[in-house]
């Protein structure tokens, strides 16, 4: 609903006070002081708001998208942990995308088109990019809008809050069967890079993702306790993770050779940071003549195994650090079928074996 007041100035002037009420979004009010230009700007607001176009303050109007991701980069980004290095990427890509429009023009649709170039596009590896990767920027767009709104005061309505977001597949359960996993250690163990099966045993072990073990420092590995501290983890939480059996072993033989320059456990050779094992890894799964298979899925083969050998959901979220069942329910059905020949053992000593 709109109303257009008539009032009359002191020397006789008149001016128009406009008003626009919109259920659930905040009034309006314009002063003008011709009547036309009251009435057009009843006309242009609300149409603005039903689109989800107009905001109510004018640096909307003054600041683009790259103003916004610019101030996010220095204001928010810079406290993040280095997990989260990836956020630096997606916001390259809005920012060369949709970056020069003004934050009152950046409707959901134009951001729904840029999102959708993504699917299928190649990341930086070449490998092309799926609708999960999608989501993952538009989440990081989306919390530049809600920093915008609420720290910043630059806009009213969040543009990516009435997308949806893409459908994923279900949860990828790649997991090396006992031949893949003998051949690929094997292959880890010939490689010329010096910490590669190591590393490998570290994933298959103890289910850590890729960064954290190699991110890993001495002071982070407690050898007597058989315990490592994960201090900056995916969800920000520290995680204590068992260290025993093979693994333990080789970090005690590692450890005994390590290098006083440099507290990293896994370091370059030439600088003291963690050591890149991208080529290494590659040539490691050509030579075990295994395909479709990515380092993150040691992680899967790690829950895998647990799984198989009796773990439950919630004893697997533990040691993974997940902090919802979500994410590990897809390990379910081979707990199952560990299961099966349990409780099928435990029914032939009560009825006996099916005559």
């Amino acid at each position: 609903m709109a109303t257009i007041e008539k009032r009359e100035l002191s020397g006789g002037a008149l001016s128009y006070r406009a008003r626009v009420r919109i259920k659930g979004h905040p009034q309006q009010i314009a002063t003008f002081e011709r009547l036309t230009d009251a009435r057009r700007w009843v006309q242009q607001t609300e149409a603005a708001i039903r689109e989800g176009r107009y905001f109510k303050t004018s640096q909307a109007r003054k600041f683009t998208l790259s103003d916004a991701i610019e101030r996010y980069r220095t204001e928010i980004l810079i406290h993040e942990k280095s997990s989260n290095k990836n956020v630096k990427n997606y916001l390259d890509y809005w920012d060369s995308e949709i970056g020069a429009y003004a934050l009152a023009d950046l409707m959901s649709s134009l951001i729904v088109t840029a999102r959708n170039k993504l699917v299928g596009s190649k990341g930086k590896f070449g490998r092309k990019r799926a609708p999960a990767t999608a989501n993952r920027y538009l989440a990081a767009l989306s919390h530049v809008f809600t920093i915008a709104i609420n720290d910043w005061e630059w806009l009213e309505i969040h543009p990516v809050r009435k997308i949806s977001k893409l459908k994923q597949p279900r949860g990828r359960v790649r997991f090396l069967s006992d031949d893949e996993r003998k051949e690929l250690l094997k292959a880890c163990k010939k490689s010329e890079n010096p910490h590669l099966y190591k590393i490998v045993v570290m994933a298959l072990s103890t289910g850590a993702r890729k960064m954290e073990i190699i991110g890993l420092k001495w002071n982070d590995i407690s050898l007597e306790r058989s315990t490592i501290i994960l201090h900056e983890t995916k969800n920000g939480e520290r995680r204590v993770i068992p260290l025993t059996g093979y693994a333990h072993q080789l970090m005690m033989e590692h450890y005994k050779k390590r290098s006083n320059k440099c507290d990293y456990v896994f370091p370059s050779k030439a600088k003291c940071q963690p050591i890149d094992i991208r080529t290494a890894w590659e040539n490691a799964l050509i030579k075990a003549g295994i395909e479709d298979f990515r380092f993150h899925d040691l992680r899967h083969s790690a829950a895998s195994y647990l799984a198989m050998n009796g773990a439950t959901l919630s004893e697997i979220a533990e040691v993974l650090g997940h902090k919802t069942l979500q994410m590990v329910k897809r390990y379910a059905h081979l707990s199952e079928a560990h299961t099966h020949s349990v409780v099928a053992s435990m029914n032939d000593k009560i009825f006996g074996s099916a005559e």
